[in-house]
């Protein structure tokens, strides 16, 4: 179900008509739906219903405050990976019971942070972590609750750059290694470990990855049982896929399904850990054109949104639909385009060839299923005003991050002392 819907000829985000937004807020910027991430998460909760799961929201895809907030008001708990997002996290009223501390490169300051807070568990993804993870909480007098991440070596049928789980990637300790990494952190002091965690890659649209990842978890789980460890906690993490274009991911109950299937005789709890599935389609960018550029072989719509808004394209060579904010008649013409950004970087392009209905200088385009790894990536590279976000929740809309002026993005810069008295004039702004 769609949140983002054409209603009197307007493109609405819920009851309100994105073009009201961007006569306030000016454009580019990016709008979420509060009923889309109820949806979302209700659905996911739904599907699991019965089964002894903790449900942690990755912060990584959107890590707005408001939009944490949404989903924690629904019962969600958090998988964070920096001490900025355990303090995001903390922040938007995450329980610190309900929060898992991934991530390959966990400082000693970072785990102080996360013991100190009380988190359920960090999810250990080497042994150097484990024992300096070990140090800590001993200096500490605490007991560290840990789930060694075992990477499967399992081929999730995604993007390189987004796939986790196979033995070239960077996460987790090697399957054959488990043994003896469960072994060493039994012994160590300040380690209590708790259980297994994995995850094998983001927007997958398969579930036979998933089938063959868990059920060597099982057959571990087995293994690592009759070697006295107590596993009693699996986290699963997370990345079932969305819809962007034409993909066909599998149903939550479908997959909700299959975890029932192969993990639940082993009679652990579960944590789950859904970021993109939650947010991905609960939030678009709004962006206007600046020109239509007619060239002898293409044609350019050069819009105010560029790269560092929305960096997925440019990244991953992600595919968003994009619409016009004002509906199109059933029969225009479309014509085939380009739809680049400002930025000064051959990159900066969010579609090739696709085809559009005419705009002209002015016009907003909606860019959809911009809610997750989309803001969150943003830079102010050319040094570009960061992105502002706006929450919708029926017909009121709130700025939920305003847009910075340039001064606030200058002033982050200092000089050294010798460039202080050098003669030259500073001015704040532009006459």
């Amino acid at each position: 179900m769609s949140f983002f819907t054409y209603q009197d000829g307007q493109m609405q985000a819920e009851g309100v008509p994105l073009a009201r937004i961007a006569e306030q807020v000016g454009t580019p910027f990016y709008c979420y739906s509060s009923a889309a991430l109820t949806a979302a998460y209700q659905a996911f909760a739904a599907a699991f219903s019965g089964q002894p799961a903790t449900i942690c929201y990755a912060l990584k895809a959107n890590s707005n405050q408001a939009v944490i907030r949404t989903l924690t008001a629904l019962g969600a708990g958090a998988d964070v990976v920096s001490e900025g997002e355990l303090r995001r996290a903390l922040r938007a009223g995450v329980p610190a019971s309900k929060i898992v501390f991934a991530g390959v490169g966990k400082t000693a300051a970072e785990m102080a942070a996360g013991l100190d807070a009380g988190i359920l568990q960090f999810n250990v993804e080497s042994m150097p972590e484990l024992r300096t993870l070990s140090a800590v909480a001993a200096a500490r007098g605490r007991n560290a609750s840990v789930s060694l991440r075992i990477n499967p070596d399992v081929d999730a049928n995604t993007h390189a750059k987004i796939s986790t789980g196979k033995a070239e990637n960077k996460f987790g300790i090697e399957f054959g290694a488990a043994r003896a990494a469960f072994a060493e952190a039994a012994a160590l002091p300040g380690i209590e470990p708790a259980g297994i965690a994995l995850h094998i890659g983001s927007q997958l649209t398969g579930l036979e990855p998933y089938r063959a990842a868990f059920t060597r978890m099982a057959e571990l789980t087995a293994t690592l049982r009759a070697d006295g460890h107590a596993i009693r906690r699996l986290d699963l993490g997370g990345g079932l896929g969305i819809t962007y274009g034409e993909e066909r991911p599998p149903a939550i109950r479908d997959y909700a399904a299959l975890v029932k299937e192969v993990i639940g005789p082993l009679g652990c709890d579960l944590i789950l850990e859904p970021g993109r599935l939650l947010t991905g389609n609960a939030g678009v960018l709004v962006t206007r054109v600046i020109y239509v550029k007619e060239g002898t072989s293409r044609s350019f719509v050069i819009v105010d949104a560029a790269m560092n808004d929305l960096i997925r394209p440019a990244l991953y060579d992600a595919y968003h639909a994009i619409l016009p904010v004002a509906e199109p008649a059933s029969d225009a013409a479309t014509r085939r385009v380009d739809i680049v950004g400002p930025v000064c970087e051959s990159a900066d392009t969010f579609a090739t060839q696709r085809p559009l209905p005419p705009v002209a200088a002015g016009d907003l385009l909606t860019i959809c299923s911009a809610g997750a790894y989309s803001a969150v990536m943003g830079s102010t590279y050319n040094t570009r005003l960061p992105t502002p976000e706006v929450m919708v929740r029926g017909g009121d809309y709130a700025i939920v991050k305003a847009r910075p002026d340039y001064d606030a993005i200058i002033d982050q810069d200092s000089l050294p002392d010798w460039l202080v008295d050098t003669g030259v004039s500073r001015s704040r702004g532009v006459a």
